[in-house]
């Protein structure tokens, strides 16, 4: 999970090789079908309808963070806590949260990445509630 954790306890790959950090899919970009239509089908051998979607040679944007507890049951009750929030985009955005010792390690992958800010963004507002819901009644106790 090192591989590219920053010193904010994340990591973003845009997508692109060259360093460029904008978003490739700008303004002008189709959003997904509206009604939760799934996009159509590609034909093809190997191909699927997300790698025609996104073209050739694009990558999804991936983001890794690291939230470190006090403790390995801290880290689960936050995981226990988090993990229920689907997301809303769950076609177009993944989330997994795993617990690695005291760790929670989150991993967002997405084709667009202004819907993995968003979802970045509540996974944030959420995981400050229940860390703030932590410390307000103390660390748990062991049975």
């Amino acid at each position: 999970m090192r591989d590219g954790d920053a010193d904010a306890g994340g990591s973003a790959n845009c997508g692109d090789s060259q360093g460029d950090h904008s978003c490739p899919g700008g303004a002008d970009t189709a959003a997904a079908p509206a009604g939760g239509a799934s996009p159509p089908h590609a034909s093809g051998p190997g191909r699927d309808a997300t790698s025609v979607a996104r073209g050739p040679g694009m990558r999804p944007h991936i983001l890794t963070l690291s939230v470190p507890f006090p403790t390995p049951l801290e880290a689960e009750i936050a995981r226990g806590s988090l993990a229920p929030d689907a997301e809303p985009h769950q076609r177009v955005v993944g989330k997994n949260l795993a617990v690695s010792g005291r760790i929670l390690v989150v991993r967002w992958e997405a084709e667009d990445c202004r819907l993995l800010r968003i979802s970045v963004i509540n996974f944030l507002d959420h995981l400050s509630l229940v860390v703030q819901t932590m410390q307000h009644f103390g660390p748990p106790i062991s049975r």
